[in-house]
């Protein structure tokens, strides 16, 4: 097991297998179906990422470098909380955007039964070490343990 320590984004404890982005996250397009038309699975539908395309995120530790795309990136993140299709946690390598910060904290607020824990600042190690289907264990302190 490894031990990777991060910043706290939105807090929360889990433990779920990790899903793996070496490219950014487009959040309205990995979303898209899960929340326009009702898969509940949140499968990734942006084929513009070879890692999450077709990939099941719902339950997930999705471990990515950051988000990119649209403005709606956090309004995205909240409704996929909201409507209960949000990954187990989101842990980046590197700083949150501020839309995805947005994003996460709402569902946090907002959203209290959809725990999404988020940590950011994991670092390029952290990417690097982890695989599909590791399994991850966040702390509320943003420890990230990967076994």
């Amino acid at each position: 097991m490894k031990e990777f320590k991060g910043r706290v984004v939105a807090p929360g404890t889990v433990t779920a297998p990790a899903l793996v982005s070496h490219g950014g996250l487009n959040t309205l397009a990995s979303f898209q179906k899960a929340l326009q038309f009702g898969d509940k699975k949140a499968t990734c539908g942006d084929q513009n990422n070879p890692d999450l395309y077709g990939k099941e995120m719902v339950g997930k530790a999705l471990c990515l470098p950051q988000t990119i795309g649209s403005t709606t990136g956090g309004m995205v993140l909240y409704c996929a909380c909201a409507m209960q299709r949000q990954p187990a946690c989101l842990l980046f390598s590197k700083p949150i955007d501020s839309l995805a910060a947005a994003g996460s904290i709402l569902a946090s607020v907002w959203c209290p039964e959809a725990r999404m824990p988020v940590v950011d600042n994991l670092g390029e190690e952290f990417l690097n070490y982890v695989k599909d289907g590791m399994v991850i264990t966040v702390k509320e302190d943003g420890t990230v343990c990967v076994a």
